[in-house]
């Protein structure tokens, strides 16, 4: 082995050897002393093992931080996606019922492009709903009871009644879950809609406003859509938000990556005055801010590393120091001062490659199991890591994905050995006879 003598008595120093002899029951040191050592011995070897300890911590943290980050991404993203459009095409400044007219024509013409699955109308518009005495702010979105349920999966999260209760002209209204039990409503009961534009008379501004009946309740699972997003048959809505309203046709691809290049290619089939928009432009800001907080988590985490990195800096030039003796011997052996360097490097990255694996390790356990372990905490502690009103879900999702955890170990990996250059040259100009002269 061409390096087999540099790698003996580097983990030797990084207190690999030692531990192997102390099971074995030997005790002979590289220069046939005792490997058991000294009491500084010990105190350079205790350091290592927490400069170890200090990366595979560090390491698990990063591994854990980013894939839970990940998994609310990847969660909420779905979740989202489960009751939004994976592309939507709308007209802005026309009627509502104008650009429904138009709906078959511009299904037609999305549904030439081939990553383009199905195509549903729809009517959007913000609105009030108000019960008895309490009024909350709503997304109201018009849809067809039958195209819709090839765009989304809204009939699969319905937890009463069904999209078929929505009927062109009984102005049902389908609420979210969350909704219906702030406004202490159900299936069957009545609520009050009012549009954000009324007409003006000598007796003063009339909201415009209509009597809707709830025709089903759903659950998707976000509390924000939960809690302000109602669907109402399109005709309906467009009827009710004729002035402020949009319409246009919401479409789902077979790839909700692709989404983005799609509506690129979309734009270029569409008459002019239509205008394409994808889910990732809809939610630009929230997905631009996540990935925002993962990169500035990762640095953040990352100086954990790179304390432990100093550490053990530090650990390797307290054995240089102290095996000044032990390196002016093996120099007068016949070692070169590159075998010298050599025996500092392998020590360095042995203990960094060992607390990254173990740091890899403990990391992707914990991560490939926060479903199980945040529930048993949260049980045992009584009490709620996530409220589901503040971050939009009610557990903590996890997503660990490969590349994070390579970049990771590399990073770890990288700091470590750059932590061990200087020690190592300075082991390397160890003078042999000027330590050895006061010996």
């Amino acid at each position: 082995m061409k390096f087999g003598f540099e790698l003996w008595v580097g983990a030797r120093y990084a207190g690999l050897a030692r531990l192997a002899s102390r099971r074995s029951g030997k005790r002979a040191g590289p220069s046939g002393g005792s490997a058991g050592g000294s009491g500084k011995d010990r105190f350079v070897s205790f350091v290592a093992m927490m400069s170890m300890a200090g990366i595979a911590l560090g390491v698990a943290a990063l591994i854990i931080v980013l894939s839970v980050m990940n998994g609310f991404q990847k969660d909420v993203r779905d979740r989202m996606l489960s009751v939004l459009p994976h592309i939507e095409l709308f007209v802005p400044g026309q009627m509502p019922e104008a650009v429904l007219g138009r709906f078959e024509e511009l299904a037609e013409r999305a549904g030439d492009h081939p990553e383009v699955v199905a195509g549903a109308p729809f009517v959007a518009a913000p609105a009030i709903v108000m019960r008895g005495q309490v009024l909350r702010g709503v997304q109201v979105r018009g849809i067809d009871a039958q195209t819709e349920k090839s765009v989304s999966e809204l009939d699969s999260q319905m937890v009463s009644g069904s999209l078929e209760g929505l009927v062109p002209g009984e102005f049902g209204l389908i609420l979210g879950q969350t909704l219906a039990q702030i406004l202490g409503v159900g299936v069957g009961d009545t609520i009050m809609v009012l549009a954000p534009q009324g007409s003006v008379s000598p007796a003063g501004f009339s909201p415009r406003m209509r009597q809707f009946t709830v025709a089903g309740l759903y659950r998707s699972g976000h509390y924000e859509y939960d809690s302000s997003l109602v669907f109402a048959q399109a005709q309906d809505a467009a009827r009710l938000f004729r002035d402020t309203g949009s319409a246009g046709v919401r479409l789902k691809v077979q790839n909700m990556y692709e989404a983005m290049r799609v509506a690129s290619e979309l734009q270029q089939m569409m008459p002019s005055d239509v205008f394409v928009a994808d889910w990732s432009r809809n939610n630009r800001t929230w997905f631009a801010a996540v990935q925002t907080e993962k990169r500035m988590m990762f640095i953040i985490l990352a100086l954990i590393v790179a304390v432990a990195a100093f550490n053990l800096l530090s650990s390797q030039v307290m054995a240089v120091k102290d095996k000044q003796a032990d390196i002016a011997i093996l120099r007068s052996f016949g070692a070169t001062p590159g075998k010298i360097a050599r025996i500092f490097l392998i020590q360095g990255a042995l203990v960094g490659a060992i607390g990254t694996l173990l740091g890899v390790g403990a990391g992707c356990l914990i991560a490939y199991n926060v479903d199980v372990i945040v529930p048993a905490l949260e049980q045992f502690f009584g009490v709620q890591f996530l409220p589901q009103e503040i971050y939009f879900i009610s557990s903590l999702p996890s997503d660990p994905r490969l590349d994070d955890i390579v970049t990771i170990g590399i990073t770890s990996l990288v700091l470590s050995l750059l932590a061990t250059l200087y020690p190592s040259w300075r082991a390397s100009r160890v003078e042999p006879a000027q330590v050895l002269r006061h010996d």
